[in-house]
């Protein structure tokens, strides 16, 4: 079938929901839930002479996850998917031997952890925080199976049913298929498939021009959606005109969204390094009284009281939204947007109200955007059914087959021996990291290891680099247990590990390593062979201390010095910001009223950038500490 080279060139651009070409609408027509459709980019078509079995190349252009369940619109997704915190959680269950959870019910499992998780605008500090949590979930995971049998959440997150409905044209080629979310038609026009196709016609907006700023007339009202997110303490929400907006650059025009309105929040509401909001911890563990925690509480009310005034302020816009796209995972945060209160806004039983169906990241007005353009944007499918049909034909054939079980590999049975070697290294590693000196030696003892213990298995990674508790002692930094070890265990520091590397070696600070120079200095050259060893010249504790010391002193000198510089420099700026406001103000006049403490310290950072308010408040509460320091001096 011949294809007109003008419908090739509309595939190759992206095509708008909302605003199809002509040629597209006029015959398109629904295809059946039951076809098999397999999402390749249009950048890519089939090649015509491609080697090989035609099947195999169908199987190459689909993108999956078997682990999660999970299908993707193209490889970027794929790639996005492996790096989410959805497939490194299942990764990890399957290894522990626990079950996986699609997408449906880890964000129901994730409950009351909400901190924002999802492969956000990524810092080392936020792969931090969502290791964390992932750590906190997989230890919940008895709770977790529970709440994956008991099924999909209540919040509106997905049908169960495939999240894109596929049209087709008889102008575009037989192997061509355009996608558009599901979400995007109401309940009434889905349960009427039929009527998608004319539904979708009907939905078509002619595109707005920007209005100049001296015509003076106010936007017209257009038809558009509210797009909201929260977790972890931050917020998004935006109103969005589903017409698009078309605006000249460079004689070319180029259609862009238009945002009616935007927002975002953010507040200090979740425990780092441990995950969860503080009202989910008051909830399973009791109300802390730590000075983190009640400015946790105070920001979980104030962020509720933003949100929710903000959404009375839209109330009309989001009242006249076609549709509610709204992500909120966890009990905090359901609560805030659709708890009971005055004035409520949202309402669970909305049948405009939509779950995102795609993964999403960190609650900010890029990512709403970025969700926007996901669902508005049409998909093109290039694949070949015909060869799809027969793959499946093929594996129904392979699944009808009697299967033969496969033979189990047994592992080896490890002897007495064996087991006892492992248990002693997972007790002596343990100890060695609690730093737990005397009751390290009372192990060693009761036990009878002998100085010449290797960690067992030999084969894992970690006790290759770290064979002997003194590699893992002086690799963990530990000078005290480096001490023990040489003096009181006898071990043997020329000892080399996997990478023939001796203890010293593995020391990663000065303290560490004079704790080896120290022994050597204690216990005499002939004890070990100290040049095998890699030890450099014993010396004394009392010279290793009076080192320590003299370093500590330079430190705080250099330390007061920089203080007292700042300070100085913070005085000449404070006298030249009090000259400039007095110089404004015409100098005090009569009769006017002393100011406060507080009116003056106002005053004096009025103008300043928030790193000099803060290098400022900082020397304040330091000149304070001094202040009392030298008081309780004085007293003595």
């Amino acid at each position: 079938m011949a294809v007109d080279s003008g419908v090739e060139e509309l595939l190759k651009r992206p095509l708008y929901v909302y605003d199809l070409p002509q040629e597209l609408l006029a015959s398109i027509a629904i295809k059946g839930e039951d076809q098999l459709i397999a999402v390749k980019e249009n950048t890519e078509p089939i090649p015509e002479d491609t080697p090989g079995d035609a099947q195999e190349y169908a199987i190459a252009t689909s993108t999956s996850c078997a682990l999660c369940r999970v299908n993707f619109l193209n490889v970027q997704e794929q790639r996005e998917h492996v790096r989410s915190d959805h497939h490194k959680y299942n990764v990890k269950a399957q290894l522990r031997g626990n079950n996986v959870l699609d997408e449906v019910q880890f964000t129901k499992a994730i409950g009351e952890l909400d901190e924002s998780i999802s492969g956000s605008e990524s810092s080392d500090t936020e792969e931090e925080d969502g290791g964390n949590q992932l750590t906190a979930l997989l230890k919940r995971q008895a709770k977790i199976s529970q709440v994956a049998e008991e099924g999909e959440a209540s919040t509106p997150r997905s049908t169960g049913k495939n999240p894109l409905l596929w049209f087709s044209n008889p102008v575009l080629p037989p192997n061509t298929s355009l996608g558009l979310y599901r979400a995007l038609f109401t309940n009434v026009e889905q349960e009427e498939p039929g009527y998608l196709a004319e539904s979708l016609k009907k939905k078509q907006l002619a595109p707005v021009y920007p209005q100049r700023n001296n015509e003076g007339k106010p936007p017209s009202p257009s038809p558009h959606i509210f797009i909201c997110m929260i977790g972890g303490g931050h917020f998004a929400a935006m109103l969005v005109s589903l017409a698009p907006e078309i605006n000249r650059k460079g004689g070319i025009e180029e259609r862009q969204a238009r945002v009616i309105a935007h927002k975002t929040f953010h507040r200090y509401t979740t425990r780092r390094k441990q995950g969860g909001s503080q009202s989910a911890n008051d909830s399973s563990k009791g109300a802390a009284h730590s000075a983190g925690s009640s400015l946790r509480r105070y920001n979980e009310a104030a962020l509720e009281k933003e949100i929710r005034e903000l959404l009375q302020d839209w109330r009309q816009m989001i009242d006249e939204a076609q549709l509610l796209f709204v992500r909120a995972a966890g009990t905090t945060n359901r609560r805030i947007l659709f708890g009971q209160h005055e004035g409520q806004v949202l309402m669970q039983n909305d049948p405009r109200l939509r779950g995102f169906p795609f993964s999403t990241r960190r609650a900010t007005q890029s990512e709403l955007m970025r969700c926007f353009k996901e669902l508005t944007r049409v998909k093109i499918s290039q694949i070949d059914e015909a060869a799809l049909a027969a793959v499946e034909t093929k594996q129904r054939g392979e699944a009808s087959k009697p299967s033969t079980p496969r033979p189990q590999q047994q592992k080896p049975k490890l002897s007495k021996e064996e087991e006892a070697a492992i248990m002693h290294t997972t007790q002596i590693q343990a100890l060695i990291r609690r730093s737990k000196i005397p009751a390290l030696m009372t192990y060693l003892s009761k036990n009878s290891i002998p100085p010449t213990f290797t960690f067992q298995p030999s084969d894992i990674q970690q006790n290759s680099r770290c064979p002997t508790p003194l590699h893992l002692a002086s690799n963990l930094d530990a000078p005290a247990m480096v001490s023990a070890l040489l003096a009181k265990a006898n071990a043997d520091p020329t000892n080399a590990n996997g990478e023939g590397r001796t203890p010293f070696e593995l020391a990663g600070d000065r303290a560490t390593r004079d704790a080896f120079r120290v022994a050597r200095h204690e216990l005499g050259e002939s004890k070990w062979d100290w040049e095998a060893a890699k030890v450099p010249s014993a010396v004394s504790k009392a010279e290793a201390d009076s080192r320590s010391e003299r370093e500590r002193q330079t430190a705080q000198e250099e330390e007061l010095n920089r203080r007292k510089a700042e300070m100085d420099r913070l005085r000449k700026e404070e006298a030249a910001q009090a000259t400039l406001q007095a110089s404004k103000k015409g100098g005090r006049a009569l009769g006017s009223v002393d100011k406060t403490a507080q009116e003056k310290r106002e005053e004096e950072m009025r103008g300043m950038t928030p790193e000099m308010r803060m290098r400022l408040e900082r020397e304040r509460r330091a000149r304070a500490a001094e202040e009392r320091i030298r008081r309780m001096q004085a007293n003595q």
